[in-house]
């Protein structure tokens, strides 16, 4: 059996802005389904929201989004999550990043750290913070 983890974000009324902007981020499409077309409420100001959406990248890089239901409360939070990225392609992580980083608050500009040759953090206009970088070669192999 194979477990795999997918950050889930929450929204209120950005998910769809949020799903179309990390799709061109990571040079992949949206997969969503609004609350209108699941028949989930009759509220005409929820049809257009976000029920179920994601990305995914052919290289495995999946985050789901969705408005939260109708009355239900929503607080983003300060630093509660963050979507970690790390790959082995200097290239496509900043790739990634160049895509994330308009209207971004940079954390930790994109560059060589200590644990990383290419590492940096950013939140981005949806207030969602990534955390990219190029994994250390690991002793041995």
């Amino acid at each position: 059996m194979t477990i795999s983890t997918t950050p889930h974000l929450n929204f209120d009324g950005d998910a769809r802005q949020a799903l179309d902007f990390w799709a061109a981020a990571l040079g992949t499409e949206v997969t969503a389904m609004t609350y209108g077309q699941m028949g989930a409420s009759d509220d005409p100001a929820w049809a257009d929201r976000i029920v179920w959406g994601q990305v995914e990248t052919a290289s495995g890089v999946r985050v789901m989004a969705f408005d939260v239901w109708p009355h239900q409360e929503y607080d983003q939070g300060t630093n509660s999550s963050y979507v970690y990225l790390s790959g082995d392609d200097a290239a496509e992580i900043t790739a990634v990043w160049e895509g994330l980083v308009d209207g971004a608050e940079i954390r930790q500009p994109l560059g060589a750290s200590a644990w990383s040759s290419l590492a940096g953090q950013l939140r981005d206009r949806f207030g969602v913070v990534w955390a990219l970088d190029v994994r250390a070669p690991q002793p041995g192999a």
